[in-house]
Parts: structure tokens; C-alpha cells; sequence
């Protein structure tokens, strides 16, 4: 089974169509069809909480760490509230696994909390702070690896983000080479993919 579906996406699918179907006009259909797909979910996350109990009644840790830490069964168990780990922890796992990337810059990243409306609050630490490619490295690595733990955080917010600087305007005389700025410092290829 490939492990590639976006949970997240399809998620956001549901919603366009339900918001489509609610334009069509036909208010009774839409209504039928939104509780068509409440009973489903509601079935399949039953489904999902007792294949979560039979095992954890197993005691199989091995089994319900794979299960939590694959990408799919985990947004699943996000969305129907079973995951076993908390979003704190799924986020600093997912931290965790980002601060190889931020070592390179002799940098780091601090979890300072998660609020009630589920935005994560960091604070990037060492030489990322403050780097012009700290912005880079936020938005491409550390966003997406949250993103991929925790889908039901909202945003995340940094302290210590750079804002991306305006552009000079620059006047090109004819026979003239535009001067390249310097760059930010590089950010490695792994920390955005």
C-alpha cells in the first residue's frame, strides 16, 4: 500500500466538494450528503479505535509505534482524536528530527508551546536566529516536518525570523554587470525536501 495519500489533502478535498455541492443549490441533497459522510468517517474511525484497543490490549508497543509514526494511519488517528502521543510530543519528535539541519548553522529551535487554537510557538537559537535564511529553513523544514506529525496545528510562529528584506531598486547602466547581493547562508538541500 503506498504510503504517500495526503490525509491532509484529502481532508481539504472533502471540504471543497461539501462547499461546491452547498452552491449547487440543492440545500436537502448537500444536507444528505454531509450526513452520508458523517456516518462514514464515524464508522471508520469506530473501526480505527478498536484495531487501537486490540492492540494495545495485546501489549504489541512494536506494532502501535509503527502504527503512530506511519504517515497515513497517524493522520488518521489525528483526526479521529486516538493518536497515542500527544500533539507536544508528536511536535518535538518532529523538531527533533529537523535539528541535524539546523546544526549545520550552529543553530537550533526551541518549542515554547502550542495554544488552544493549535498554533506552535518557536524560538530559533544560535546563528539561525536572526539569519536571513532562517526564513528558509522555517517555512521549508521545520513547518513541513510539524505539518507532517501534528495536522491539526494551525500555523507556527517563530521568534528570531528575519523579515524578508524589501528589494533596492537597482539602475543598470548599458555595458554593466548587476552587483549579486551576498547570500544568505546556505541552507542544506535534506532540511527542504
Amino acid at each position: 500500500m503506498p504510503g504517500t495519500y495526503d490525509v491532509r489533502a484529502a481532508g481539504d478535498r472533502v471540504d471543497a466538494l461539501l462547499a461546491e455541492l452547498g452552491r449547487l443549490g440543492d440545500a436537502a441533497t448537500a444536507a444528505k450528503v454531509e450526513e452520508l459522510l458523517r456516518s462514514v468517517v464515524g464508522l471508520y474511525g469506530a473501526g480505527l479505535e478498536r484495531v487501537m484497543e486490540i492492540v494495545t490490549e495485546t501489549d504489541a508497543a512494536e506494532t502501535l509505534r509503527r502504527l503512530a509514526s506511519d504517515e497515513l494511519v497517524s493522520g488518521l488517528l489525528v483526526l479521529h482524536d486516538l493518536h497515542p502521543l500527544t500533539a507536544e510530543e508528536r511536535v518535538r519528535a518532529a523538531l527533533d528530527q529537523v535539528r541535524p539541519y539546523l546544526g549545520l548553522h550552529d543553530g537550533g529551535v526551541e518549542l515554547l508551546g502550542i495554544d488552544a487554537e493549535g498554533v506552535v510557538r518557536l524560538r530559533l537559537e544560535g546563528t539561525c536566529h536572526g539569519c536571513p535564511s532562517s526564513r528558509v529553513t522555517v517555512t521549508q523544514a521545520i513547518e513541513r516536518a510539524i505539518a507532517g506529525a501534528a495536522p491539526e496545528i494551525s500555523r507556527v510562529d517563530v521568534e528570531g525570523l528575519v523579515p524578508e528584506p524589501e528589494p533596492e531598486p537597482r539602475l543598470l547602466q548599458i555595458g554593466t554587470r548587476p552587483r549579486t547581493p551576498p547570500g544568505p547562508c546556505p541552507v542544506p538541500e535534506e532540511a527542504v525536501r
